[in-house]
């Protein structure tokens, strides 16, 4: 697996105050192809399940049912418009599932895009433990998703209060999300009825 973090802010000097250099629109911010395990990812492991690196991947075991983990790179980084990108792939557990990517994480507050080994996306917003759905009253099927045991590829721009979720290249979703402004990017995996995903 392979995440990149890359970025769209403009740099500069404001009057006589020089301002910390912001990176140039594209600058890549954080690559990680996980190959060691001292990057700063999560490593936990809990009854819920696991979050650690596995021979060359970021891997999570989620054995508990309607939950979530989500892991963030250390150390925090504040981010505002960013495109988050990764290739993830099922190797067990049931069809039903979540994997995808978070931006503009603060605490427990962020925006996600996941997808399902059975073809289904959303985009949404948690808040603590209430997750909300954004421009869809459900997950959505899509024919971009490679089911199964497949790899995805998956992109969210976050860039002002748009997001938008691209699957394997295509744009699926387009939503406007004014609340967060800026916080940090990574990745989530969940369960939804039944655990060992």
């Amino acid at each position: 697996l392979l995440l990149t973090l890359a970025c769209a802010l403009p740099g500069g000097i404001s009057g006589s105050t020089v301002e910390p250099t912001m990176p140039a629109s594209g600058t890549v911010l954080l690559q990680d192809d996980f190959s060691s395990p001292f990057s700063g990812w999560d490593q936990a492991s809990a009854p819920q399940g696991v979050m650690d690196y596995d021979g060359g991947v970021y891997r999570f075991v989620v054995n508990a049912p309607d939950f979530n983990f989500w892991s963030t790179p250390g150390p925090v980084r504040q981010y505002t418009d960013t495109r988050v990108e990764v290739d993830t792939a099922t190797l067990a557990g049931p069809d039903a599932n979540r994997a995808g990517l978070v931006c503009r994480v603060t605490g427990e507050q962020f925006y996600f895009f996941v997808i399902s080994s059975d073809g289904y996306f959303a985009v949404g917003r948690t808040n603590g433990a209430q997750s909300t759905l954004l421009g869809q009253d459900q997950m959505a099927l899509s024919a971009n998703i490679r089911t199964g045991l497949a790899v995805n590829h998956l992109r969210a721009d976050c860039i002002g209060s748009t997001l938008t979720f691209f699957i394997n290249g295509f744009p699926v979703s387009q939503v406007n999300a004014p609340v967060l402004t800026s916080g940090e990017g990574g990745l989530l995996a969940g369960a939804f009825d039944e655990g060992g995903a």
